[in-house]
């Protein structure tokens, strides 16, 4: 017997188990792909069809979202054909005028199709298409049941798309979060956490399971009371009072068992359509290197204030006293007092030239004009000056025969060398200062010893940062800590590489290698 054209009774039945089976997925299947498919599979049961597809509005076109019982070759010739230009503005209407058609032509007649539009909220978002071997003609109470069907499973189908892109937001923001090297909280509107970021476990030495469900201020433990107050205290000031203020806040989390962490956190609010808290968004940064480069300001003020006071009162002491009118200098006074006037200068020069070349690092590093560098004849130079100026030291170069010549700047070369030297002079009463070499296959190393008091161990660290000086340095010589790093800088600026030596029984050394 064949197919009628009308649905008979029991078909009807059958429709509305499709209609309840529909309406479940509805709440149940969220999975687009597994949605569709058995959306197709019921649609073809229900207009009693051999194969079909789901074709879907994309913003670039319509796209074969599902297919079933067609001949690969006629689809991958019908996806690229609903992606062209102009079927993309088709409506369903054309569409299915277009689908028949093909249908009609590529079957020779013997198959027709029929399209029901799935669409929700007046917007159209895709079609399913039945293929089958006769005619599509429905009474007015079939069209009704099939269309009911038809914006059932759109529905489906739309919920299932929004679930998706909820998906999707959602890993994006996980994958946002993970990403931020800021440490990130998400706060409730009783500000407790709700979600937090790896950067934050890190920063504040905690699980991820002891921070989420906390409340915020036991967390978020300050050292002392912060600059900016507290989030609490805000809240409770009727913060934020304008949508989008912010709140900044910079001090010290406590994060036991570690030192705290020096840290400025910007509070965010996210409010509902009320006005009131809904969340808080918190950005957690570390500021330890601004706190560093703050105290090196400080640091700087004091040490070049201090340092440039002494020579510039000693200059226009002695200046003023040979200038006065009431008093006849001798010889032998106008001379030392000429003296300590130009090693004082001399000091200065030194000191603002230090001060240049710390800035032009800072700028961007030093430049160097290479060309071939004799190490051991530089060491006697500098040697052979130093030794005029310390009467109560012996400096002596130590070199083995046919040391290699290498490439550099001979004139930082020099400044290196004579900034060891200089800082055995300050820190050795008296003794020998040797400048000697050691070359090796792949470098050279240089190493300037003396046999003052040594350096500390707990300075051993910090002797080439800059403006660094010691308790006892501080107390016992002139300086501002730039030598060292100066020579540190110049030397990695060739490739090399400086130390001090840790394993000295008595005096200090310090070396630097130089590739050959």
């Amino acid at each position: 017997m064949s197919i009628v054209p009308s649905m008979l009774p029991d078909f009807r039945v059958r429709q509305r188990d499709y209609l309840l089976e529909i309406s479940r997925l509805l709440t149940q299947e969220l999975d687009l792909e597994k949605l569709l498919a058995r959306i197709l599979r019921f649609s073809i049961e229900m207009l009693a069809g051999q194969a079909g597809l789901i074709a879907l509005k994309q913003p670039d076109g319509w796209r074969v979202a599902t297919a079933h019982g067609i001949a690969p070759a006629f689809l991958s010739y019908l996806s690229p054909l609903l992606a062209e230009e102009k079927v993309r503005e088709l409506d369903v209407t054309e569409l299915n005028r277009m689908l028949k058609e093909l249908t009609y032509t590529a079957s020779m007649g013997l198959l027709n199709g029929t399209g029901l539009p799935l669409a929700t909220r007046g917007q159209v978002i895709g079609v399913i298409f039945i293929f089958r071997n006769y005619a599509d003609l429905f009474t007015p109470n079939d069209q009704v049941l099939l269309q009911s069907f038809a914006d059932q499973a759109a529905i489906a189908v739309l919920n299932a798309q929004l679930y998706g892109q909820v998906t999707f937001e959602k890993q994006r923001l996980d994958a946002l979060l993970e990403s931020a090297a800021d440490g990130i909280l998400i706060l409730d509107a009783d500000l407790n956490i709700e979600r937090c970021n790896g950067a934050f476990e890190k920063l504040s030495n905690q699980t991820r399971a002891e921070i989420l469900a906390k409340n915020h201020k036991d967390v978020i433990k300050w050292k002392k009371k912060p600059q900016g107050g507290t989030l609490e205290a805000a809240v409770e000031n009727h913060w934020p009072l304008i949508p989008g203020e912010t709140l900044y806040v910079e001090g010290d989390l406590e994060r036991l068992p570690h030192q705290p962490l020096p840290v400025g956190i910007t509070y965010a609010p996210l409010l509902n359509e009320e006005g009131k808290l809904r969340n808080v968004l918190v950005s957690v940064r570390d500021i330890t290197h601004f706190r560093t480069a703050d105290e090196l300001k400080a640091t700087f003020v004091s040490v070049v204030s201090h340092e440039l006071r002494t020579p510039v009162a000693l200059i226009k002491g002695y200046a003023s006293t040979l200038r006065r009118d009431d008093a006849k200098w001798d010889k032998r006074t106008i001379s030392d007092s000429l003296a300590v006037i130009e090693e004082e200068a001399d000091r200065l020069s030194k000191m603002v030239d230090d001060l240049l070349d710390a800035s032009r690092l800072q700028a961007g590093g030093l430049s160097l004009n290479h060309a071939d560098v004799a190490l051991p004849s530089l060491a006697l130079r500098v040697a052979a000056r130093f030794s005029s100026q310390a009467p109560k030291h012996k400096i002596v170069t130590d070199f083995p025969e046919g040391f290699p010549v290498i490439v550099g700047d001979e004139t930082r070369l020099e400044q290196v060398i004579s900034n060891l030297v200089s800082n055995s002079l300050k820190y050795a009463p008296k003794g020998e200062i040797k400048i000697s070499g050691e070359a090796r296959p792949d470098q050279v190393i240089v190493c300037v010893s003396d046999e003052g008091p040594g350096i500390a161990a707990k300075d051993l660290p910090h002797v080439f940062d800059r403006f660094y000086r010691s308790a006892n340095a501080v107390k016992q010589t002139k300086g501002a800590g730039l030598g060292l790093y100066l020579t540190r800088e110049i030397v990695e600026a060739h490739g090399g590489h400086i130390w001090a030596d840790p394993n000295r029984e008595s005096g200090a050394r310090i070396c630097f290698s130089l590739p050959r």
